[in-house]
């Protein structure tokens, strides 16, 4: 259940959950075959495991490629863990090429293994990270990775000085770069996880405390990239029981793509006190990079065209009629609050070939120029993509900015009343400026564009309506780090599953006034913009020769 904040003048539903929830079923993972459960000690954590190996007590090992997987960092009596020992990032001297970053770093964690930093019996994360002298897109070394999971991918839109984009600024540590440079951060794209964090409980303050004790100001690459669900109260489909409530990574391997040049870098995690030691964490590591491709070639940026060989609607045109409809009657009541409502719909393709999720997101990266682009795959999953164009927002130190942001009062009797209501109106963003991240964060989520207003009464006749779960469709799409933090709204989104079917969502906001046929015919405008990559026309049946006519 999700807790519901209230105070003496408002209640505002959202994902925050104060107390720490019930402990999580005890998983492990081991490197060997073998895979037996740790056992807890007094007043620790629930779960910290390492991959490649899991299971849930007797149950079955299945196959992983995650390095260290945190689901909860805090004790039943709600004890959360401080910050590991060590938060570190190592710049080594610039490569021309992928092939020779990579020698670079192989060479790198040979030489970590054989000198362990101090706090290798204790805990730590440690990222580094080889310049590359030519710009390599961080989408086309993805697609060369295709056989890694979990894997992500985001980029923010096209660059001002606002947009999120982070000022990269390399500096010397003795570590072998001569010369601090200054770029922008352009796209980032992930493989294998240092440390995963997941949960089917709603995400909360203290597991967001989880994800910061591996973050730093002083590493503001270190950064773990995810999603949240846009309801974490309703049912959950199998096609998104992965994910969980939530699902953020530090990769493992991560391709950064910088304006004019890139850089690769690695990340490994480690902490005793939860099962995951450092010697661990390299043979974790080491699996991971021997599968890395340093070859990365040219990707066309459009899809096989295929044919669409069914087009389902859930709702259908009809129910989807009668739930607008019903919509329209609560906000013409005079006795109800609601004044808007985004009513969303999923529609399954099935094609007759397969369709590359990275590659239709290039595609799309092409449409979307002034969108971000995001992809997030746990392993044996679909494939969570997007082109959205909406921010959440971006924070950056005590700066933020946001496109959510809206608030409406009724006028004052006099101008100084007026002045007063402006103020208490603009209060409300200098509180959120001055809070934790993850404060914004629930703020924010979920906005009038993707559930209605007010929220409470937008988020109950969505429940009603809808048949199928938004999953993290309409969520929060972004990442975590030290000193700043970014997210969208993940809108403009599509779940490809493994197969030949993909789910592609879309909604639009029904006001006083609206339309159904109108409102449906937005939908199909939403969901075009993937399946116009793809249609064909059904391929005709060959003609039959008269026979008769021959004989």
């Amino acid at each position: 259940m999700i807790m519901e904040v209230a105070g003496p003048t408002m209640r505002k539903p959202s994902f925050i959950d104060l107390e720490p929830p019930s402990p999580p079923t005890v998983k492990c993972s081991r490197v060997s075959s073998a895979c037996p459960v740790f056992r807890r000690r007094r007043n620790q954590p629930a779960a910290l495991h390492l991959s490649r190996q899991r299971c849930h007590y007797n149950s079955s090992c299945s196959q992983s490629m995650n390095g260290c997987h945190l689901e909860q960092l805090w004790d039943t009596a709600g004890r959360g863990l401080a910050a590991v020992q060590t938060v570190e990032t190592r710049t080594l001297p610039a490569a021309i090429t992928p092939a020779l970053a990579l020698d670079t770093l192989n060479s790198a964690i040979h030489d970590l293994e054989a000198n362990p930093p101090a706090s290798s019996s204790s805990s730590g994360i440690i990222r580094m990270q080889v310049p590359i002298t030519q710009q390599i897109e961080a989408i086309e070394w993805l697609y060369a990775q295709n056989h890694l999971l979990p894997r992500c991918f985001f980029s923010g839109r096209s660059h001002s000085k606002d947009d999120g984009t982070t000022n990269l600024i390399l500096n010397g540590n003795g570590n072998g770069l001569h010369t601090p440079a200054q770029q922008n951060l352009v796209s980032v794209a992930g493989v294998g996880s240092a440390v995963l964090f997941t949960h089917s409980h709603p995400f909360s303050y203290n597991h967001w405390k989880s994800i910061k004790r591996f973050l730093s100001p002083k590493c503001p690459l270190i950064r773990a990239y995810g999603a949240i669900r846009f309801d974490a109260r309703a049912n959950v489909s199998s096609e998104w029981e992965a994910f969980g409530s939530f699902y953020f990574i530090i990769p493992q391997v991560e391709l950064d793509e910088l304006e004019g040049s890139s850089m690769l870098a690695v990340t490994i995690a480690w902490d005793n006190d939860l099962s995951c030691t450092f010697p661990q964490a390299i043979r974790s590591l080491r699996t991971t990079m021997s599968q890395i491709s340093s070859f990365v070639g040219k990707l066309r940026k459009e899809v096989s065209r295929t044919y669409i060989v069914s087009n389902n609607h859930t709702p259908n045109k009809a129910t989807w009629d009668r739930g607008v409809s019903r919509a329209l009657n609560i906000i013409n009541t005079s006795t109800s609050p609601l004044l808007k409502v985004v009513l969303a719909r999923s529609t399954r393709v099935v094609t007759m070939d397969d369709i590359d999720p990275i590659n239709w997101l290039a595609s799309l990266q092409v449409e979307g120029k002034d969108a971000y682009q995001f992809c997030l795959q746990p392993p044996d999953a679909p494939t969570f993509i997007g082109n959205t164009p909406e921010q959440l927002f971006h924070r950056k130190g005590l700066g933020i900015s946001s496109e959510a942001l809206a608030g409406t009062r009724a006028r004052g009797g006099s101008t100084a009343l007026d002045l007063q209501i402006e103020l208490d109106l603009l209060s409300r963003f200098c509180v959120l400026k001055h809070s934790a991240q993850y404060d914004i964060l629930s703020a924010l989520h979920p906005t009038p564009a993707v559930c209605g207003f007010p929220e409470e009464e937008a988020r109950s006749l969505i429940s009603e309506t809808e048949v199928f779960d938004r999953g993290m469709y309409a969520g929060p799409v972004g990442w975590f780090g030290g000193g700043e933090s970014e997210f969208a709204v993940g809108i403009r989104s599509a779940l490809v599953n493994k197969g030949l079917d993909v789910l592609i969502y879309a909604g639009t906001g029904i006001v006083e006034g609206s339309d159904p046929s109108l409102e449906w015919e937005e939908l199909e405008l939403k969901t075009s913009q993937f399946t116009k990559l793809l249609r064909l026309e059904v391929p005709s049946r060959p003609k039959v020769p008269n026979l008769r006519r021959m004989v």
